[in-house]
């Protein structure tokens, strides 16, 4: 289920909530948001989590505002302002060329509030202590970043980045480069990987649908729609009791692919199988 988280509510609250919509315990998100941050939130439910070995990170698009001016300790709007604030006199085609050097791979630093791990701790946790935060670079991967409009101090921006990726870094970065300072004001994901903003559910919608499990399932992306690099196959009832109890089982349509999701019915995804030889496939998931 994809859903577009509302301001205000970590990753976490937003699992926490659709546990008690849906009375589904097994609920896990495929890339967190930060608070401040709304739009697309994919979450695998009950048995699907089984599926989320096989979505590997995937580039996710955003839109947003960036605030020149001064920065921030955290890069965004709700961290506390760091230096002197000054009255930026910048042109839209000042900040479009500083903007153009964020593009293909880069390195990158973490913000010292994030979610990184040093030595088993979250950065976060150490740097709300008053403890040092000693982070390393990331290599990422920026395939457009758009300044799309200038207002004031304010600018609006498009941004495709890599898995990884910190779009209040590059915020933090862009007020360095221009040497007025900036942060991130808002920010909406409307894309992670081949989950869309016209996919996603409020909150508030499916809450009046709440424990009503044959409403809510249809508002789920279709199981014939995921991993769509897997060919899919509806077996017959004796390969699917092989693949259920653990067993190999011809599937004869393919012999070349490496992964097959193999279906009871159009929705009803019975597992995941991996090809040994020819068409001989072994069950590596079963969902039942």
């Amino acid at each position: 289920m994809v859903i577009d988280k509302p301001a205000g509510m970590t990753s976490h609250d937003v699992v926490h909530r659709l546990r008690k919509i849906t009375g589904e315990r097994g609920i896990g998100h495929l890339g967190t948001l930060d608070p401040m941050a709304t739009g697309v939130l994919p979450l695998l439910l009950g048995r699907f989590t089984r599926l989320a070995q096989y979505f590997s990170p995937a580039e996710k698009s955003y839109a947003g505002t960036i605030r020149f001016g001064f920065a921030t300790d955290t890069y965004d709007a709700e961290g506390e302002r760091v230096g002197e604030s000054v009255e930026p006199a910048l042109t839209l085609e000042q900040v479009r060329a500083a903007a153009a050097r964020f593009h293909g791979a880069m390195d990158q630093m973490p913000p010292v509030f994030s979610a990184k791990k040093i030595a088993g701790v979250p950065a976060y946790k150490m740097a709300r202590a008053g403890k040092p935060v000693e982070l390393k670079p990331a290599t990422i991967h920026i395939s457009s970043f758009e300044i799309t409009g200038l207002e004031g101090a304010i600018a609006s921006f498009a941004l495709n980045v890599s898995a990884g990726g910190y779009v209040r870094s590059v915020a933090h970065e862009l007020g360095r480069d221009l040497g007025c300072g900036a942060h991130l004001a808002s920010l909406r994901r409307t894309q992670a990987g081949p989950f869309t903003i016209g996919q996603a559910h409020p909150l508030d919608e499916l809450e009046v649908l709440a424990d009503n499990m044959e409403a809510l399932t249809m508002k789920c992306v279709h199981p014939r729609s995921l991993l769509t690099e897997m060919p899919s196959v509806t077996a017959d009832e004796y390969v699917l009791g092989r693949l259920r109890n653990g067993a190999q089982a011809n599937l004869p349509e393919f012999s070349s692919a490496s992964l097959v999701k193999v279906f009871a019915t159009q929705r009803q995804l019975v597992g995941i199988a991996r090809r040994v030889a020819g068409t001989l496939f072994q069950p590596v998931v079963v969902m039942g």
